[in-house]
Formats: C-alpha cells, sequence, structure tokens
C-alpha cells in the first residue's frame, strides 16, 4: 500500500453542477450513448445543450465511431434538431486522415480501408486515395489451388474503424498490405469493444475488426481515437482553452474518460450509455471520473 486514497466520483447534484459550469469554459460531448443511441435522440439532450450555449460554453463533439465524416454526422445532428456545424465536430474517421497528413504520408501512397464511407470522405478530403470500404463488403475470395490473392503494392496503410461489412476478403487484403507492401502503416480508428449502433442494444465496437487484422499480423496498430490523446492535440490548437477549462463528458471508461484524464480535462460519465453504476462502482475498475450523472440532461434540473 502506498497510502494514496483513490479518488472517489462525485455524483452530479446542484452543488457541483453549478461550480462544473462555472469552472469550464469548453463541453466535449462523446455522441453514442450520451447524445444518441443508434438514431435516437436521448432525452433533454438538445434543451441541455441549448442551456450550456446561452451560458457562453463552448462545445465539441468527439466521437470514435468512424462510420460518419464530419460533414455526415454534422447532417446527423440537424436531422435530429441540433445545429452543429462541421468544425465542433471531431470524428475519429478525421483523426486518421489527419495523423496521416501530419505525418507526411505520401499522397502517392494509397490508403486500404476497412471501415464505411466516413473514412474514405475524410482521406479524400484530406487529399488521399483511398481503397476498400463498402464496395469491398460485397466481394469474395476464393479458396482454391494455385490461386494467389491480388493486392495494391502502393499501398501504404491500412485504417481499420467500425465495418459492419466486414468478411473474409477485407480480412485478407488488410493482413497481407500489412504484410507484405514494405513500411506499410497499420492504423486503428479507436478499440472500442462495443457501441449503441442502435437504440435498443449494444453491437461489436470497432475494437472486434483492429483484434483481427492485429492478429493476423501479429502486430499493434496505431490508435488515433480516444484515449489516445492524437484528437486532444487538435483540438487545443484550434481552440487555445487549457484542459483544465474543459469537461470531457462520455459513457465509456476506457476511452471518453480516460481521454479527459489524459489530457487534464474535467471528467463527468454519463449512465446513459455502455457504463452502469455497478461498473463504475466495482472494486476492479481504476477509472474513476470526477462526476457521474444518470444522463447529459441532469443539468437542466442542476442549473
Amino acid at each position: 500500500m502506498n497510502g494514496e486514497v483513490e479518488p472517489v466520483p462525485e455524483l452530479l447534484s446542484p452543488q457541483n453542477a453549478r461550480f462544473l459550469l462555472d469552472s469550464t469554459e469548453a463541453f466535449l460531448f462523446d455522441c453514442d450513448g450520451v447524445i444518441w443511441k443508434g438514431d435516437k435522440l436521448i432525452d433533454g439532450v438538445s434543451e441541455t445543450l441549448d442551456l450550456l450555449r446561452s451560458k457562453g460554453k463552448k462545445l465539441v463533439f468527439v466521437t470514435n465511431n468512424s462510420m460518419k465524416s464530419r460533414r455526415q454526422y454534422a447532417e446527423k445532428f440537424n436531422s435530429l434538431g441540433i445545429a452543429v456545424g462541421e468544425d465542433e465536430i471531431f470524428s475519429s474517421s478525421f483523426a486518421a486522415a489527419m495523423f496521416l497528413k501530419v505525418n507526411d504520408f505520401p499522397q502517392e501512397k494509397k490508403v486500404y480501408v476497412i471501415g464505411c464511407e466516413g473514412i474514405l470522405e475524410e482521406l479524400q478530403l484530406a487529399g488521399f486515395t483511398g481503397l476498400g470500404g463498402p464496395e469491398d463488403g460485397k466481394k469474395r475470395v476464393k479458396l482454391k489451388s494455385d490461386c494467389l490473392f491480388e493486392h495494391d503494392k502502393s499501398v501504404g496503410a491500412v485504417v481499420v474503424g467500425l465495418d459492419p461489412y466486414i468478411n473474409y476478403y477485407k480480412l485478407q487484403y488488410g493482413t497481407i498490405c500489412i504484410r507484405e507492401n514494405p513500411g506499410c502503416l497499420f492504423i486503428a480508428t479507436n478499440l472500442d469493444a462495443v457501441g449503441h449502433m442502435t437504440d435498443l442494444q449494444e453491437w461489436p465496437g470497432a475494437g472486434c475488426m483492429v483484434g483481427a487484422i492485429a492478429s493476423s499480423t501479429e502486430k499493434k496498430p496505431t490508435v488515433v481515437g480516444k484515449p489516445s490523446t492524437f484528437m486532444m492535440d487538435f483540438l487545443l490548437q484550434k481552440y487555445h482553452i487549457n484542459t483544465s477549462k474543459m469537461c470531457m463528458v462520455g459513457d465509456r471508461l476506457d476511452t471518453d474518460i480516460l481521454f479527459g484524464q489524459n489530457a487534464g480535462c474535467k471528467t463527468l460519465l454519463v449512465l446513459s450509455g455502455v457504463t452502469t453504476e455497478a461498473i463504475l462502482q466495482d472494486p476492479s475498475n481504476k477509472i474513476q471520473p470526477d462526476y457521474y450523472t444518470s444522463k447529459v440532461s441532469d443539468f437542466l434540473q442542476f442549473l
């Protein structure tokens, strides 16, 4: 024992909610399980965001879900009645493209995508050529003798994200690029185990797709989404707000809350997504937020 006392998260109350509001300039929100579940808005979210904006708070939406681009996420917000601009959204699809850009990935090299349209769109906006994605979900392999699986030898990176149409063809393509193309990068948007793809239940997350490629290549990926601080570096460049004046609001301990803690932000866990109060209070859990509450809209009754 080193004598240190484990921090105990505070249940959100009128007193600490006021303190949190007054001491925070920017609220960073996860989306799945916090703002919505699938295509269904969580009760009270719109009014809560309006309240925070009326108090002069900066709102940023930081999502590990790579299925959509920033443009597509802005469209989703607007379709649910929430006005959010593309510049307020930081998705892991965008982070993957920016990782390649800041690391001077050669534009003549191609990027193979195990994932959705969001990654392909962000790659294109960043000036890169993406292959694969949804189109390869229709392709099948031929497991026959003397049948060589052909791949593009100019692929210099494989990006793996959430892919509802993953198949053996994509797994082989990504594997062979990483194993056979010299210097080919292996990038993961995130390692989430599960996520709320629909409002009624959790579904396998990008972590299982990344795990498949990590196993077949015997390599570890570079992770660009939460809890990696890569996205936080971009946030700090854009907003110039000290992380001590930021609060990360999320439903996952191992991504959202850890992301905020790694960066020095205040953290608020909401129990509207994948984390239950039982998981939070389990003795084996070592990731403790500063505050926790049932859902984002609890702010309404406290402020």
